[in-house]
């Protein structure tokens, strides 16, 4: 069984990762091609094209200035510990045991627009680079262009790996959609997060985000490889509801908090 996450627009390379290990990301050569196209981008440029402030325009035109291999604990930090925000706040990697990290390495995989697939223990400089970002590049008019199929050839590669038919998608719908579903090997089964509010069950981002991380922590601590155990998932109030799932999208529910 393959988990997929999403990265977070908010990162932390202050605080020390809990461990020494770590290891190489699989598209690095992929990444320095999309910083050498980046780096044609002028501040304001790279503020217009991720509608941001001139602030941040400023901040990532200087991440990719600065983005240099070969990755080092020194000038890089593993993914799962790098990113932040509520998919990894609902995680709190930062309290896995060294076997729950093991257990991730295995199993978890981060999608991004930069690095492209990223295991836990992958180290990573910062960026800001969603995957729905329309920056034009060598391959295409857009990131999902640029990676092509090459995120969902790895994907097929790690589950043959795991000799595994099961992939959960825990990403949202903006990276997930750089993975081509009809390609994968694999049945997708998608857990879908709904909180109660004014009577009905509705999908609440911030909230979907942090159980989405929560589950995560719950199939990694729990060394979850039999999909039918995720239905046990009973973090934070949450429970399988049978009568609003189909086949592939489980969908978990909460009653008004």
């Amino acid at each position: 069984m393959l988990l997929l996450i999403s990265p977070a627009k908010t990162l932390d390379f202050e605080t020390p990762a809990p461990t020494p290990e770590f290891t190489q990301a699989d598209f690095l050569k992929e990444s320095k091609l999309l910083i050498s196209e980046l780096r044609a981008l002028a501040p304001h440029d790279i503020s217009n094209l991720m509608s941001i402030s001139d602030k941040l325009g400023l901040l990532n035109f200087d991440r990719f200035a600065n983005w240099k291999t070969p990755f080092k604990p020194t000038n890089a930090k593993q993914a799962i510990f790098a990113f932040q925000g509520d998919v990894y706040t609902g995680m709190q990697a930062e309290r896995f045991s060294a076997e729950d990290i093991q257990f991730a390495q295995q199993h978890l995989r981060i999608l991004s627009g930069l690095y492209g697939l990223l295991r836990p223990l992958d180290l990573m400089q910062a960026y800001r680079l969603e995957m729905g970002t329309g920056f034009a590049n060598s391959r295409g008019k857009n990131l999902y262009e640029f990676w092509g199929d090459r995120i969902t050839k790895a994907v097929n590669k790690q589950l043959k790996e795991l000799d595994s038919k099961v992939l959960i998608n825990l990403a949202s719908n903006e990276y997930f959609s750089a993975v081509k579903p009809k390609l994968v090997k694999a049945e997708i089964i998608t857990p879908i997060f709904k909180d109660q509010k004014n009577g009905q069950y509705k999908i609440i981002s911030f909230f979907a985000k942090k159980a989405r991380g929560m589950m995560s922590a719950y199939i990694i601590q729990n060394r979850i490889t039999d999909p039918q155990a995720i239905k046990q998932f009973d973090v934070a109030g949450y429970s399988f509801d049978s009568a609003l799932s189909s086949e592939y999208e489980w969908v978990f529910t909460r009653e008004e908090i």
